[in-house]
């Protein structure tokens, strides 16, 4: 409804005011209602803890905050790092004393046993019908000790891996050697030249499926040990790094409170550096001493136990060789004509010769390096009698160079049993050698990992403490 103007001072008319529109209802019961606002965004949890640490930042408790968080959980990787880089280290330490060494010398002495069988073998079946008793019953250990051997092995080896396969073939073709050489024997006793090719066959078993397939095992677990060892000694730098940087940021964090407060030491972040600084110290030299012992182990026992176990094979296989001489008379030869066992006699001797040679330079003492030198003294009379042996031989005398060749006195059967003793007194030496060093080297770990883990706890606990009571100053 229009009003009529009013009068104002003066006369003047007034407009009277518009009266508000109401807008129309929009529904049964509906209240009319001013212009819309739209409702505040929503934020986050992630950007309110943002929010509130940029705002904290600002402060000087913010701050400290802030600083006392990022040293604990600092100091607490350093500990954790370290304790983890330790434990492997610790444990592959651990294997090449307690597993991958025992497996390598178990390996070698698979090896040796085979070789040595094979030798005794031959030696009783140049003895005539009758073999004589202590050469069957060392035969009979030799393949009683590869069996018991393979058994360990096969217990701490997968079944898929190499050294898996390898024992799986030898625990095949070992009983079929064995049947070769009681067939020997059994032609042997009853004077038939027939036992003289089963000997042959088994020999060729020995050489080409059984002893190959020991050397493929032996050298598996060495790799292995070898594995073990570059874990060991291998430094632990992510460790030493995160200890550098936790004592770099204590280091920084209390020449700042220095400088605020004018007080010299903060006795809880002076705790946590000592702490600090007493893990690395101790992961440094506990680690530097454990590698120096694990390299002395390698150096000075597992390289000699290497050479040497060469060196016990190399003069098995030579010596089995010899025998094959006169047991084949010439039957199997070379492609160029020549006695094939001798050919093989003579290229063992010259491997033999320098293996012992490498064995003396490595010997660090006079009790590994005195047998090794009788060895090689042994070798040269050993290749004496040898040498009369073929000369009997190639002058139609038989028997002479089968005395020479396997008489108990004046003999090279004679000087490989002191070449044999010599090189067992050596391997019994560096095997000792061998575990005292990495004994020693395996100890120096020992309560590193548990130690570092505590030790980085209380530190960690040192720093919030330290910043505790500089926060306690602002209430």
């Amino acid at each position: 409804m229009a009003h009529p103007p009013t009068s104002g001072p003066g006369g003047t008319a007034v407009a009277p005011a518009p009266t508000p529109a109401v807008p129309a209802p929009t529904g049964s019961g509906a209240v009319a209602s001013g212009p819309q606002q739209p409702p505040p965004a929503r934020t986050t949890a992630w950007a309110e803890g943002r929010d509130r640490l940029r705002a904290g930042a600002t402060t000087e408790p913010g701050r400290l905050r802030i600083i006392g968080a990022a040293l604990a959980l600092l100091v607490l990787a350093f500990g954790a790092v370290t304790a983890w880089q330790v434990s492997d280290r610790a444990a592959a330490a651990d294997d090449v004393v307690t597993r991958s060494q025992p497996l390598s010398a178990d390996a070698a002495n698979i090896y040796r046993s085979l070789a040595d069988a094979d030798t005794s073998a031959a030696s009783g079946f140049l003895a005539g019908a009758q073999e004589p008793r202590a050469v069957t019953e060392r035969y009979e250990k030799d393949i009683a000790e590869a069996s018991r051997l393979l058994v360990k092995a096969a217990a701490n080896t997968s079944s898929v891996s190499a050294s898996g396969q390898e024992i799986a073939k030898l625990n095949q073709q070992l009983p079929r050697y064995t049947g070769l050489i009681e067939r020997a024997r059994a032609n042997n006793r009853q004077g038939l030249p027939l036992g003289g090719a089963y000997l042959r066959y088994a020999n060729e078993q020995m050489t080409t499926h059984l002893l190959p397939a020991a050397k493929k095992l032996y050298d598996e677990e060495t790799a292995r040990l070898y594995r073990d060892y570059d874990e060991a000694s291998s430094w632990p730098y992510v460790a030493l790094g995160l200890g550098v940087l936790a004592l770099g940021g204590l280091g920084w964090a209390q020449h700042r409170n220095y400088r605020r407060t004018n007080r010299v030491f903060n006795q809880g972040m002076l705790a946590a550096s000592v702490a600090s600084l007493a893990v690395l110290l101790w992961l440094t030299v506990g680690h530097a001493v454990a590698a120096s012992g694990l390299d002395d182990s390698r150096a000075h026992g597992q390289e000699s136990l290497k050479v040497l176990n060469d060196a016990r094979i190399s003069s098995l296989q030579a010596r089995a060789n010899e025998n094959l001489t006169l047991v084949s008379r010439g039957a199997v030869t070379t492609a160029d004509g020549k006695d094939k066992y001798e050919s093989d006699y003579r290229s063992g001797m010259a491997a033999l010769e320098r293996q012992l040679s490498d064995a003396r330079r490595l010997a660090d003492d006079v009790g590994g390096s005195t047998p090794v030198s009788r060895a090689l003294e042994g070798v040269k009379t050993w290749k004496g009698w040898h040498a009369k042996a073929r000369t009997a031989d190639d002058g139609g005398d038989y028997d002479e160079a089968l005395t020479r060749i396997t008489s108990a006195k004046d003999s090279s059967g004679e000087a490989f049993g002191h070449v044999d003793d010599a090189l067992e007194r050596a391997v019994s030496w560096e095997q000792r050698e061998f575990t005292e060093a990495a004994e020693g080297g395996r100890s120096a770990l020992s309560g590193l990992a548990v130690g570092a883990g505590v030790l980085a706890v209380l530190a960690a606990g040192a720093a919030v403490v330290g910043i505790g009571r500089r926060l306690s100053e602002y209430r």
